[in-house]
């Protein structure tokens, strides 16, 4: 007689993936919806700014040629490959090979995954920054790799510190992980610091990947600088950008990876039997994107700056200490005295109706802090502020 077919299939790799902490606030969320309170929601960055209007036009016409509806070039369409190559060129003074130091992503966290069993086996390790962008760790533990954190502390203005990991660490480690402007914790570095990173990973071979993703959302005349302006970067690293943030095309699922051939190649081989690159028509717009008028970007990083010196206003004015950003559309700022992350950030939504990200969200290294997005109508912000400094008043 045929056994009972088991109700859940899964294998031990993805049983070890713990609940993704959005899905878990969403579900509060929309409880409280049911209850007809009105939700603020800082938490998860999704810009609400539209993509700039000429992109868009750029796609509409592009899917009136039905050339754009073939398969296209495993690696991306050498038109936004050379555009990727030229921004690099142009912006930070770095030259790429177009054909094989450039590939193209189905969105950047895309290429972030599929970089980890491109270049480790099981039982390797890979450095990862702690607070960090989640599917660093999660990529690890899909490919039975060993995460090791890299606690980001204030002390050391969220940078690692390398003399810190111990040495039987870095002789398995294979891959190392940084994100600079910082997800979470919205740290900047400058030129330098990739110099030592670049020295440290030569010292123990060990390849970098840089998340570069908040590239071009910055303030107060920072400019970030890329990994690849360190000298000898191209040896030992990559370099992961992204349309999704800079012209506010999350939806639209392409990023870019660029930097060592050799780790671009090995990427390659995961992308070329996994998927078949992105819709043309959404490249060619994307390459538009790289190569017109970028006084859209500006523009939106005054709107950000606006909203980010009017949020941090309101935190110092109710006690919360926070540094102010130069970079990325995120504020972390510390939990006040008497509360973890989780606590408070639970408090603000049951209390006020507005959603922040508990730092713990982001690893250990995380706890102590709430992320705050600053992706929302800057109406909706000011009555967030209002909310908070009314609650926090009263108490």
């Amino acid at each position: 007689m045929k056994e009972t077919v088991k109700a859940e299939y899964r294998s031990k790799r993805v049983s070890q993936i713990p609940p993704y902490v959005f899905s878990t606030i969403n579900k509060k969320k929309a409880e409280l919806k049911k209850k007809g309170v009105d939700i603020i929601d800082l938490g998860i960055g999704d810009p609400d700014l539209s993509t700039p209007s000429h992109i868009v036009e750029k796609l509409k016409d592009e899917l009136g040629d039905p050339a754009n509806f073939k398969y296209p070039n495993y690696g991306g369409i050498p038109e936004l490959r050379q555009a990727i190559a030229d921004f690099y060129k142009t912006r930070y003074g770095v030259d790429l090979d177009s054909d094989s130091e450039v590939l193209v992503l189905i969105g950047s966290k895309e290429g972030i995954a599929h970089l980890v069993p491109a270049l480790i086996d099981p039982g390797e390790t890979v450095l990862t920054p702690d607070p960090g962008y989640g599917v660093y760790r999660t990529a690890i533990q899909l490919a039975n790799g060993v995460p090791h954190s890299m606690p980001l502390t204030k002390s050391l203005d969220f940078k690692p510190d390398f003399d810190a990991i111990p040495e039987d660490v870095l002789e398995q480690a294979k891959l190392m992980f940084l994100n600079y402007p910082g997800n979470p914790t919205s740290a900047t570095v400058d030129v330098d610091f990739f110099e030592k990173v670049i020295h440290f990973a030569k010292k123990h071979h060990i390849a970098v990947a840089h998340d570069f993703a908040y590239n071009m959302v910055t303030f107060d005349g920072y400019k970030a600088p890329s990994i690849l302006q360190a000298e000898g970067a191209k040896e030992i690293a990559v370099e992961f950008g992204s349309f999704s943030k800079t012209y506010n095309m999350t939806g639209w699922r392409i990023g870019y990876v660029v930097g060592n051939s050799s780790i671009i190649e090995a990427l390659s081989v995961i992308k070329s039997n996994t998927d078949t690159s992105q819709f043309i028509p959404i490249q060619k717009a994307a390459a538009f994107a790289l190569t017109s008028d970028q006084s859209c970007v500006e523009q939106h990083n005054d709107i950000y700056k606006e909203r980010m010196d009017t949020m941090i206003n309101a935190l110092k004015e109710i006690g919360i200490n926070v540094q102010v950003p130069r970079g990325s559309f995120f504020i972390w700022a510390e939990v006040p005295h008497g509360f973890n992350s989780m606590d408070f950030a639970e408090m603000l939504l049951q209390e006020v109706g507005i959603v922040v990200t508990p730092g713990s969200a982001f690893g250990d290294g995380g706890e102590g802090y709430f992320r705050i997005s600053l992706s929302v109508p800057t109406e909706r912000l000011i009555e967030a502020v209002g909310r908070l400094k009314k609650y926090f008043s009263n108490l």
